[in-house]
């Protein structure tokens, strides 16, 4: 099946950070590379892509920001998902045991902030915009129907919403904190039928994470 631009604007940038992902991961550990650093290339691409596809973006273009009321509506939600968040780590809530994946520290102990702000930067403010194209802008609603774009996400089905949301559990090590977070964003896309609802809390949730994370040193939530 030939996808269409609108997919692939949603698709290319998800799949540019998730290969990168798994990169940071891959690298042999004889080569003489931080693979921390790779993070930084990816939002690089990540951003570039979203700039390159930026035109096929409607739903985030600026006659559909939100009301004041579903701003307000949003950081709610964002801030809940993130208390709900940090509490549901009990080991039958994992998928697999929690590692440190992303620790900017150096030898001595002592935060690296380059690090610490390139990975806030990019979870705060990049990756709610990429994952909430992909996770809620497309695939919910191309579950629906393959011509996404058609489908009112106001009319979302009920399968939609949940297979779409057990995916992005599966892509999360707290699975049972994806499900909350997952839910949670696509109720504010469904209700308020603007993607910047989702993406608004899914940006605080991440934003408050890192503060968190770099606060109580907690890196197994990065």
């Amino acid at each position: 099946m030939k996808l269409s631009p609108a997919a692939l604007a949603r698709i290319v940038p998800f799949a540019i950070f998730m290969a990168l992902l798994g990169l940071r991961g891959a690298l042999p550990s004889g080569v003489n590379f931080d693979a921390r650093w790779i993070y930084g290339l990816s939002v690089l691409l990540v951003a570039g892509a979203l700039i390159w596809f930026w035109r096929e973006y409607g739903e985030l273009a600026r006659q559909n920001l939100p009301e004041p009321r579903e701003l307000l509506q949003a950081v709610g939600v964002g801030l809940l998902v993130f208390v709900v968040w940090i509490q549901l780590d009990a080991p039958w809530m994992q998928l697999s045991a929690p590692t440190a994946s992303f620790v900017p520290l150096d030898e001595h102990g002592q935060l690296i902030w380059p690090l610490v702000l390139l990975r806030w930067v990019g979870a705060a403010l990049l990756v709610p915009v990429m994952e909430e194209l992909f996770w809620r802008s497309f695939l919910m609603r191309w579950i629906d129907n393959p011509r996404f774009e058609a489908v009112d996400p106001a009319r979302a089905s009920f399968k939609a919403i949940v297979l779409s949301t057990f995916i992005f559990m599966l892509a999360h090590t707290l699975w049972l904190a994806a499900i909350v977070a997952g839910l949670a964003y696509a109720w504010l896309y469904v209700r308020s039928g603007k993607l910047w609802t989702a993406v608004i809390a899914h940006a605080v949730t991440n934003g408050a994470l890192g503060i968190w994370v770099v606060a109580t040193g907690r890196w197994e939530f990065w």
